[in-house]
């Protein structure tokens, strides 16, 4: 694992075509923006279980429920 320490604005490439960028530090939050071509699926570790489900409303309703 690479462990990088960056500053608001910085960016980090990944491969030829990803790239993220440090978009806000508060408290003990970061926020990030990632920018990558649309063949590339970007998703949250949380929600790959439920990417896996085949039906679109299963995956509704655990979106749903992780908002609630």
């Amino acid at each position: 694992m690479l462990v990088l320490s960056r500053k608001v604005g910085e960016r980090i490439t990944i491969g030829d075509d990803v790239q993220i960028v440090i978009t806000r530090v508060a408290g003990g939050r970061v926020t990030i923006g990632i920018d990558a071509p649309k063949q590339v699926a970007v998703r949250r570790n949380e929600l790959a279980p439920l990417v896996l489900e085949t039906s679109p409303a299963k995956l509704m309703s655990g979106l749903e429920a992780q908002i609630a």
